[in-house]
This record gives structure tokens, C-alpha cells and sequence, in this order.
């Protein structure tokens, strides 16, 4: 078994569909293991968020990450990175497949519903960065 780590957006938890798009991660074989709904803070999100400070769209990332609530969390399965990669769909709606949880629910380009791992060891850096030993951060 492996794990993943991710964030369902604000732009899903304004509205109010977590449940819908757990049952799409659960449908897909995909384990939730831990999952926290947290209200993140600026300095959460710039530390988060900090390989792309150089980049023009950070500040209203991190904006947007602290609008409303997120739910953060880990997931297991076999492959669960590239797993929870398909189910999420590309990252440009418009562009993502039918039944992955951007074409079903993004709204656009950045409030596009879910962040999710991009590598095995990316997922355990966002893993500690917001679950230190079982204690959720934020």
C-alpha cells in the first residue's frame, strides 16, 4: 500500500461538496486514512505553497487557499499517487476526463476543486508538512 496527500479546495468546501467528491475517491479504490477540514492560514499556505513564490499567480493562489475552508488528507492504496492523479483528472478542467472530480466539479483553471500529490515523494513531504505524527497542522 501507498499514500497520498490531498487538499479538497475552497471552492468545493463553500460548496458543500465533500461527501460528492469523497465518493468519487472512494469509488476509485482510493482510502481515506486521515482527513482534517482546516481553515488555513496565510503563513500555512505560503510555506505550502513556497515553490512557486517567484511565480506571478502566488499571491492570489494563497489568497484563494485562504478564502474558506479546506479539508486536508491522506490516501491509500496500491499506486495510490497515480490513482488519485486519474480520478482528479488534468488540471485544466476544460481538458479533464468525464468522471474525474475536476470535470464533475471545477469551476476553472485554479478553483479547479482538489490538489493532490504529484510524486511518491512529494506526498510524503505534504503528508508531514500537514499531519506530524498523527497531529494535524493548521
Amino acid at each position: 500500500m501507498s499514500k497520498t496527500f490531498s487538499i479538497i479546495k475552497p471552492d468545493a468546501t463553500k460548496r458543500n461538496i465533500t461527501g460528492s467528491i469523497n465518493k468519487l475517491i472512494e469509488d476509485a479504490g482510493l482510502r481515506i486514512v486521515a482527513q482534517k477540514r482546516i481553515k488555513m492560514s496565510k503563513d500555512l499556505a505560503e510555506n505550502f505553497y513556497g515553490v512557486h513564490k517567484e511565480k506571478p499567480f502566488f499571491n492570489d493562489l494563497v489568497d484563494y487557499m485562504t478564502s474558506e475552508p479546506v479539508v486536508v488528507q491522506v490516501l491509500e492504496c496500491e499506486n495510490a499517487v497515480q490513482v488519485y492523479r486519474k480520478v482528479m483528472g488534468a488540471t485544466d478542467p476544460k481538458n479533464a476526463d468525464k468522471g474525474t472530480i475536476r470535470k464533475e466539479y471545477a469551476l476553472n483553471i485554479q478553483e479547479n476543486s482538489v490538489h493532490g500529490s504529484d510524486s511518491e515523494d512529494n506526498a510524503k513531504i505534504e503528508i508531514d508538512f500537514f499531519f506530524k505524527d498523527n497531529e494535524i497542522v493548521g
